[in-house]
C-alpha cells in the first residue's frame, strides 16, 4: 500500500487566483458624527445627564432671581424635606417603569399601608413595631397582587393598577371610616410610627429621617439595578420580555417580584408619610401616583421600559421641588407651578423620543 504525501501536491486550479490577491484587513466606512449625533449617543449612555443638567440650571435660575436666601442651606434642605414623600414612591414607580409597565396605585398603598400602621396600633392595642411590620406586609401584599395579575393572567398594568388603586382607596376609606389618628396621640403613645419626622442639624442645615431613607433607598436601589443580576434582568424584562425568556431569564417571577417590591417601597413611603405629616390620615397622599410618574418622566426614564437610572427619578423630584418652592418664594400664583412642570414632562417625553431614535 503506497502512501499520498498530500503537502507535496501542487496547488489546485482555483487557487492560483489567491497568489496576488490583497490581505488587507476588511473595513467598513466609518463617517464622522455630528456634534447633534454624538449628544445624542451621549444622552442614550446617560439617562440621568439631562434631568441633572436642567436640575442644574434651574438651581442656578432661582439663585439669580432670588439671591442669597435660596441657597441657604436652610432652603436646599427644606426642598429635601418636601420632597422624601415622592422620591421613595418614585423608587417604586422605577421599578414598574422599567419594565415597561406602570403603577397607578402606588398612592393608595401607601395611605393604606399608613393607615394599617396607626389603626391596628390604636384601635387592636398592637405594638408599634408589630403594626409597622403589619403595614409594610399589606404594602408588599398589594404588589403581589398586582404582580400576579400582570404576569400570570397577562393583563395590561394600567388596568390592574388603576383598578387595585380604586379597590385599595375604597378599602381605605370603608376600613378607616375617614377617621384622622391625631398627631398629639401617635407621640405620646407609639412615637416610633413619627420616627421618620425626626429631624437632626449639620450647621444651619436641617434633615430628616425620611430624607435620609429616601437617599439611602435611591443609593441601595441604584447599586442593585448596576451590579446585580437582578437589577440587569429588570432591564431586559423591559427592553424585550421575548428575548428575556430566550436568554433564560423566568420573566413572570421577575415581574411579580418587582411589582412586590415596588409595593413594600409604597408601605415604607406610608410610614415616611406619618412622620411627615404627624398624623395618620386616609386623605393624605392622595397625588402621589401622579407626583410620583411625574417625577420618573422629567428624570428621563423611558416608558416604554428598558432605559434610565433610578439617579434620575431623583433629580426629576428635586426639580419639581425646586420649581415648586422657587415660585412660592416669588410669590407667584401656585398655578404656574403646574404649568412649567406640565411642560417639563411633555419636554421630557419629546427628548426621550429623540434620544430611544439612536437605538432605532
Amino acid at each position: 500500500m503506497g502512501e499520498t504525501n498530500t503537502a507535496a501536491q501542487p496547488s489546485q486550479e482555483f487557487e492560483k487566483v489567491l497568489a496576488d490577491s490583497s490581505t488587507d484587513v476588511a473595513s467598513f466606512d466609518a463617517h464622522d458624527k455630528t456634534l447633534l449625533q454624538k449628544l445624542q449617543h451621549f444622552l442614550h449612555s446617560s439617562p440621568a445627564a439631562v434631568p441633572l443638567i436642567v436640575l442644574v440650571l434651574s438651581l442656578i435660575a432661582f439663585g439669580l432671581i432670588l439671591g442669597g436666601k435660596f441657597f441657604s442651606a436652610f432652603t436646599m434642605t427644606l426642598i429635601l424635606q418636601q420632597v422624601a414623600i415622592v422620591g421613595i414612591v418614585g423608587a417604586a414607580q422605577t421599578l414598574v417603569i422599567l419594565t415597561a409597565g406602570i403603577d397607578l396605585s402606588v398612592g393608595a398603598i401607601m395611605v393604606l399601608s399608613s393607615v394599617i400602621m396607626g389603626q391596628f396600633t390604636f384601635r387592636y392595642g398592637f405594638p408599634p413595631v408589630l403594626s409597622v411590620v403589619c403595614g409594610l406586609g399589606v404594602g408588599a401584599l398589594c404588589g403581589y397582587i398586582n404582580g400576579t395579575l400582570v404576569a400570570r393572567m397577562k393583563l395590561p398594568p394600567f388596568i390592574v393598577t388603576l383598578g387595585m388603586w380604586q379597590i385599595v382607596l375604597a378599602s381605605n376609606f370603608l376600613y378607616s371610616a375617614n377617621e384622622t389618628i391625631r398627631a398629639q396621640d401617635i407621640s405620646a403613645n407609639a412615637p416610633i410610627l413619627q420616627f421618620f419626622g425626626q429631624n437632626f442639624r449639620i450647621g444651619n442645615a436641617v434633615f430628616t429621617y425620611g430624607v435620609v431613607v429616601m437617599v439611602l433607598l435611591v443609593c441601595l436601589l441604584w447599586y442593585v439595578l448596576n451590579r446585580t443580576a437582578w437589577g440587569r434582568y429588570v432591564y431586559a424584562v423591559g427592553d424585550d420580555p421575548e428575548a428575556a425568556k430566550l436568554a433564560g431569564v423566568n420573566v413572570t417571577r421577575m415581574l411579580i417580584s418587582i411589582y412586590t417590591l415596588s409595593g413594600l417601597i409604597c408601605a415604607l413611603a406610608g410610614w415616611a408619610l406619618i412622620g411627615r405629616i404627624g398624623s395618620v390620615s386616609p386623605t393624605a397622599g392622595q397625588f402621589a401616583n401622579i407626583e410620583s410618574i411625574t417625577a420618573v418622566v422629567i428624570g428621563g426614564i423611558s416608558l416604554f421600559g428598558g432605559r434610565g437610572s433610578i439617579m434620575g427619578m431623583l433629580f426629576g423630584a428635586l426639580i419639581v421641588g425646586v420649581f415648586s418652592l422657587g415660585l412660592r418664594l416669588m410669590g407667584t400664583d401656585p398655578q404656574w407651578t403646574y404649568l412649567l412642570i406640565g411642560l417639563l414632562i411633555i419636554i421630557a417625553v419629546a427628548i426621550d423620543q429623540w434620544i430611544r431614535k439612536v437605538a432605532a
